[in-house]
Order: C-alpha cells, then structure tokens, then sequence
C-alpha cells in the first residue's frame, strides 16, 4: 500500500470538497480568481450568512484564502492545495494504470497458469 505523506491535509481537502456548494465555490473561485463575497453569493439561492460558513470551512481546509481590505473581504483559491488533491488522484491513477498493464500483460501470455 502507498503512504501518502499528506494524508491528514487531505482528509481535510476532502471533508471540505465533499459539499456540493464548496466544489462549485472552489471551482468559481478557480475560473474567475479572487471574488467578494458578496458577488459569490449572488450565484447561489441560499443566505449570504450559509455561503460565508462554506467560505469558513474551505478557509480552515487552506483551499482559499481571505484578504480584507477595509469592509471588502476578497475570497482566492489556493491552487497549491488544490494541486495536493490533484495529485493524489494522479498517484491513484498511476497505481491502476500499472495493475491494468500487468492484467494486459497477463492475459496476452495466456492468461494466469494453475500449477
């Protein structure tokens, strides 16, 4: 089994990202750059007060961050925590790819001999 050296860091990244309005939040903040708050909101049908909590525990998780610059608080993705996630699934990918060659491998020599 690999050991994955950021395993607790990812288990936050991944509690964070398990809600739908934080993955389409993460995603928005990664298409457009840094945003109010205010103007996140506008994209969602639910309370400024509910979209600040979600900005909460993407913050705690460092997949974004806050500048605040007067009373305007400016929300940016952290892309080098996102790129932890990216490349775990990379590292997952990579593993299968090799299982699935030895599988292609076995069966073009004849498949898996009894003895």
């Amino acid at each position: 089994m690999v050991e994955y050296s950021n395993d607790k860091i990812l288990t936050e990244l991944f509690k964070a990202m398990s809600d739908t309005t934080r993955r389409s939040l993460l995603t928005q903040l990664c298409q457009l750059g840094a945003s109010r708050v205010t103007d996140l909101a506008d994209y969602y049908d639910i309370s400024l007060n509910a979209i600040s909590k979600h900005i909460k525990v993407l913050e705690n998780a460092g997949l974004v961050t806050r500048k605040t610059i007067g009373r305007t608080h400016l929300i940016e993705a952290n892309i080098k925590r996102v790129r932890l996630a990216e490349n775990w699934f990379k590292e997952l990918k990579s593993i299968w790819d090799f299982r699935l060659e030895k599988f292609a491998e076995l069966m073009k020599n004849g498949g898996i001999q009894n003895d």
